[in-house]
This record gives structure tokens, C-alpha cells and sequence, in this order.
């Protein structure tokens, strides 16, 4: 591909000068933030409650670290995918408004190169994220509140080491499907007619899927969106929020953690095909 070394320099560059990658780097990890501290008010309000009431086993687990960690990473998450959705619809579609794909592609680079340097930069920008999510959410939550094992009445109902597994596999999970929701975006902002039309197309869709998954069945389970997390969550992130605060009617099935990780690659490799080969053909 002529020029891809060239065009990925170039998007670097103006990549971390636009809002939108600012946006995507650090409003994921301000929200989680903001969450943790607020429900750190809120569970201050619940033990002054749970003092003159008495106190109950979803009290004894209110000031678990890891819970709250993981309710910050699905919030940080959620934000990021649709955050990532948005910018990759915008960023071809507006360059090629302005001409500046055009100018790129007579000068230096091929128009499959243009592309994959623009899908490149955003998995590097989800990356960073997703490294100063993990930091932030990590680090509030300590400060807030102690990690540990889930004790009740000196029975240790999950161990530390457990814990950590869980949230390992359930972040693992949760990460798989953001390549996929990526390379939807990047085909739309080649398929639509401009940039607001390609916005408004990519996060449509996308909350559209979010809504109706619920009604799709067993269908929904062969679908990328089903697995991460969202507004409308059945991510296994959201499971592990419940089994690290040692609650045992979580169910897991094998099947769907299958599915979740396999599920996304045939359609990040269907639409980013698509999106190479229209490309080559959409005037500029």
C-alpha cells in the first residue's frame, strides 16, 4: 500500500490536535472518576443510614474496592466505545468533505492506505484510554476504599486471587468487541454521504443495536455489540461487578464466553473489507 507510513505520520500528528482524540483519551477516565467518588457519597449516606438501622450483608460488601472498580471500568467503557464510534464515523468522512483525502491521496498515499492509518490511529488512541482508564478507576478506588477478599462473618466467601481472574477475564471480554465497533464506524464514514450524515448514521445504529438486542434472542449472541459494555449492559462485565462482591446467583455460560470471544473477528474482518473495497470505488 503506497504511503501508509506516510499517512499514519500524518494522522498522528493531527490526531492529538483535535478534540475529538482529546475527548476519547480522557473523558472515559473523568467519568469513572466522577462515579467513584459519587458513589463514594453515596455510600457514606447509606453506612450513616445502615449505623441507626443495623447493619446488612449489602452493607458489609458497600465498601468493596473491587466492585466499585469494576463499575468504573464498565461506565469508562461504555463512554469509550461510543466516543470511538463517533470520531471514527466523523474523521474520513470530514477529510474527505474538505478534500483533504484527496490532496493526501494524489500527493502521497493510496486510498486503502488513507484508511488503514486512520483505523490504526484509533486503536492506538483506545489503547491509551484505555491504559489512563485502568489508572484512574485503579487508583480512586483504593484511595476510597480497601481491596481485599469478600469476608462475611470471617467466612471468605471470594478470594483475592479469584477476584483478580474475574476481572482479568471480564476486561479481556469486554476490550474484544471495540476493534469490530471501530471498523463499523470507518465503513459508514466511507459509505455516508458526509460527515453529520455519517455521525448520526454510526451512532444510531449503534444505540439502535444496544436497545434491541434484548428482544433479538439467541440471535443477539452472534452479534459484536452484545458483548460489550453499554447502557443497556449483558457484557460479562457486568457479571463479574456482581461475583466480585461475592454474590453466587451470577450464572456463567461457557457458551456465551465462547461466542464473545469469537463473535467480533468475522465482522471487524466484514466491515473492514467492505470499507476497503468501497473505498477504492467512492469518488473523492
Amino acid at each position: 500500500m503506497t504511503g501508509f507510513l506516510a499517512a499514519l505520520r500524518l494522522e498522528l500528528h493531527t490526531g492529538w490536535h483535535t478534540l475529538g482524540s482529546k475527548l476519547i483519551l480522557f473523558l472515559p477516565a473523568l467519568l469513572a472518576g466522577l462515579q467513584l467518588l459519587g458513589n463514594s457519597v453515596i455510600n457514606a449516606g447509606n453506612q450513616a443510614r445502615d449505623g441507626f438501622l443495623g447493619g446488612s450483608f449489602e452493607a458489609s460488601l458497600s465498601e468493596h474496592a473491587y466492585g466499585f472498580f469494576v463499575d468504573a471500568l464498565s461506565t469508562g467503557l461504555t463512554f469509550l466505545a461510543l466516543l470511538l464510534v463517533a470520531l471514527g464515523a466523523y474523521s474520513f468522512s470530514h477529510d474527505r468533505d474538505t478534500g483533504a483525502v484527496r490532496h493526501l491521496v494524489i500527493r502521497v498515499s493510496s486510498r486503502p492506505a488513507v484508511l488503514l492509518a486512520k483505523l490504526i490511529y484509533f486503536h492506538l488512541l483506545a489503547l491509551l484510554a484505555l491504559i489512563l482508564l485502568l489508572l484512574v478507576s485503579y487508583l480512586i478506588s483504593a484511595w476510597l476504599w480497601e481491596f481485599g477478599p469478600v469476608v462475611e462473618d470471617g467466612f471468605e466467601l471470594i478470594g483475592e486471587q479469584e477476584i483478580r481472574q474475574e476481572i482479568a477475564l471480564g476486561l479481556r471480554l469486554a476490550i474484544i468487541p471495540l476493534p469490530a465497533a471501530i471498523a463499523f464506524a470507518v465503513l459508514i464514514s466511507v459509505v455516508a454521504s458526509s460527515a453529520t450524515q455519517a455521525v448520526t448514521m454510526a451512532v444510531g445504529v449503534t444505540l439502535a443495536l444496544d436497545l434491541f438486542k434484548t428482544v433479538m434472542g439467541d440471535y443477539a449472541d452472534f452479534l459484536y455489540a452484545r458483548f460489550q459494555p453499554s447502557l443497556v449492559d449483558q457484557s460479562y462485565l457486568a457479571d463479574v461487578s456482581r461475583l466480585v462482591r461475592g454474590y453466587s446467583d451470577v450464572l456463567v455460560d461457557e457458551r456465551i464466553l465462547q461466542l464473545n470471544s469469537w463473535t467480533p473477528w468475522p465482522a471487524l474482518l466484514i466491515f473492514l473489507t467492505l470499507a476497503l473495497l468501497i473505498v477504492a470505488r467512492r469518488k473523492l
